[in-house]
């Protein structure tokens, strides 16, 4: 009998693994998500669902007062209702991502579960994913990669489903279109090129799956799909046609022209698995190896599960490389398959660590871990509590959990026969408690003790009802125009005429205002200087022009500037 098959009752029930999936994705992506303040990709994002809001004008998004179709709406449409229910709270919108990511996590567990019929597989596998640096970090910002992912892997669970069973199976069909067009209408066709194709490959190549009877449902799918993908875009180009056509010409061409890197750059991408990366390397090889004989646990053939993982994780690993842009971030999608095969390596570990070099390299791979529990309190006295950055009960229980789990972990590891599982977990419990515990003081390490955001602005009366101009010889950003929560109108400063007919008037500008308009017949009051970096000021990433004055412009009846 195969040892792995004698699994505890308890853990096996389905609401259990629910249960474990919630907790870890409330840890993930939920907890303590509010540390890091918005960076430039959520500020555009959310300034964009903001300006939403403030002007009732959904269908055609603009930021900062200039339409912006590079993206489409649906992500942004969430948003705006999230900030129509909380608004400019940061941390909901950021509840939204997380919703999405768990969303994911548990789809890829159903998926597991249906392609195996192993429900510890399926588990291992959704909490890898779920504790994968890339994901816990999409999962806790305003991105709108992971709308796009989570939607298209819904999407291929239902083809899943649809191929799997006999007879039309419209209903499957359907919702798979539905999805694959929410998916489009959130990142357009970034998930059907890096998720959905690298699926369709490896699934056509491992299983060969029959469409009798359900040729029609699948047309079907792909016109609902085309439907939902294409209205908005073919609303813009009736409305908007040659702002449209200019916007798709240049999204084409960033995929050749922008962030250009070359095919190898994505040669670090377990990396982007974070805690995982050496196991996720391991069960690349180790899987490949023994791919005939312990690694089948599908029941439907010899390598078929671990086949389809391989495959498709690098069939996007290699369509990802072939795009000349290239940044991390869009290693995302390669973090499903590859959650699949640290799953599945756990799982044939749990009976079958019999030769030496498998103890070997199962009980390297721990001990690194064990070995970084060992020194995160050793860290966080040296960096945080020796500088009065950290309270000593903060200390005293991340000191605790760390070598607790430094200890389960490698009682665990080095037991006569290897507690797999018991390995796991304590891995899962060392990302909840960095996700819970240690996130506090990380962020203080980055966080600019003296920053104050230009967002006090929205509580502020005197500039309620005038309009915003900034210095159009300078750059805006747009972390300003988010956390003031208003259009900020460019305005050349020199032209008396111009800035006489504007007043009254709320002025933005790396220099005081009375500098700036010295000698004019302008009333100034002076407001506050605002200090929007989150990056400490000694850091190579602190960016002066997220440092900005701000003052109210008004006519003076006399010759003079007086600051009020």
């Amino acid at each position: 009998m195969d040892t792995r098959i004698k699994d505890r009752d308890w853990m096996d029930k389905p609401y259990i693994h629910y249960l474990i999936i919630a907790v870890v994705c409330l840890f993930a992506f939920f907890i303590n998500n509010q540390i890091i303040p918005a960076d430039l990709m959520e500020s555009r994002n959310l300034a964009t669902a903001q300006e939403m809001v403030r002007t009732g004008n959904y269908l055609i998004p603009t930021m900062n007062g200039e339409l912006r179709l590079e993206k489409p709406p649906l992500p942004t449409w969430i948003a705006a209702g999230v900030e129509h229910i909380a608004p400019g709270n940061l941390i909901v919108q950021r509840y939204a991502s997380g919703v999405m990511a768990s969303l994911m996590v548990v789809f890829l567990y159903l998926i597991v579960l249906k392609l195996t019929r192993h429900r510890k597989t399926a588990l291992f596998s959704g909490l890898v994913l779920a504790t994968c640096f890339n994901i816990v970090l999409m999962g806790r910002t305003a991105s709108w990669d992971i709308y796009c992912h989570s939607f298209m892997l819904v999407a291929i669970y239902f083809i899943v489903l649809a191929l799997n069973k006999e007879g039309a199976q419209w209903k499957n069909f359907l919702l798979a279109g539905l999805f694959m067009g929410l998916s489009f209408l959130s990142k357009g066709p970034v998930s059907f090129y890096a998720l959905l194709l690298p699926f369709i490959i490896a699934y056509s190549i491992t299983f060969r799956p029959s469409l009798k009877k359900k040729v029609k449902p699948l047309i079907a799918m792909i016109l609902l799909c085309v439907i939902i993908s294409f209205w908005w875009n073919i609303y813009l180009l009736l409305s908007h046609p040659e702002m449209m056509m200019r916007v798709l010409h240049k999204e084409s061409s960033s995929w050749i022209n922008y962030n250009v890197r070359p095919w190898y750059y994505y040669w670090q991408f377990a990396a982007e698995a974070g805690i995982w990366a050496l196991f996720l390397i391991t069960s690349l090889l180790a899987l490949w190896r023994h791919r005939g004989s312990i690694y089948n646990v599908s029941g439907q053939g010899k390598k078929d599960v671990f086949t389809f993982a391989f495959t498709w994780f690098a069939a996007s690993l290699l369509l990802l490389s072939a795009i000349p842009e290239k940044k991390t971030r869009y290693l995302l999608p390669i973090l499903v398959p590859g959650a699949i095969l640290v799953g599945l390596y756990f799982y044939s570990c749990l009976g079958n660590l019999n030769t030496r070099i498998q103890k070997t390299v199962f009980r390297i791979n721990a001990t690194l871990i064990g070995v970084i529990l060992l020194a995160i309190p050793v860290l966080l006295y040296i960096k945080f509590y020796r500088a009065d950055e950290m309270t000593l009960g903060l200390f005293i229980l991340s000191t605790v959990l760390s070598w607790g789990l430094c200890f389960y972990l490698l009682k665990s590891t080095y037991a006569k026969r290897i507690k797999v599982e018991n390995v796991f977990w304590g891995i899962v419990l060392t990302m909840v408690m960095v996700e819970g515990v240690c996130l506090y003081p990380i962020g203080d390490m980055f966080i600019n003790a003296d920053r104050k955001s230009i967002r006090l602005l929205r509580e502020n009366k005197q500039v309620q009802g005038l309009p915003f101009y900034y210095n159009q010889e300078e750059d805006l950003r747009m972390e300003l125009v988010y956390e003031a929560n208003q259009t900020l109108k460019p305005m050349d400063a020199t032209n008396d005429s111009l800035v006489s007919a504007i007043v009254p008037f709320v002025f933005v500008s790396s220099e005081p205002a009375e500098t700036v308009f010295a000698g004019k017949n302008l009333t100034i009051k002076y407001i506050d200087r605002f200090d929007n970096n989150w990056r400490k000021t000694g850091s190579k990433r602190y960016n002066p022009s997220l440092v900005r004055h701000v003052a109210i412009v008004r006519n003076n009846q006399s010759s003079t500037i007086n600051k009020e």
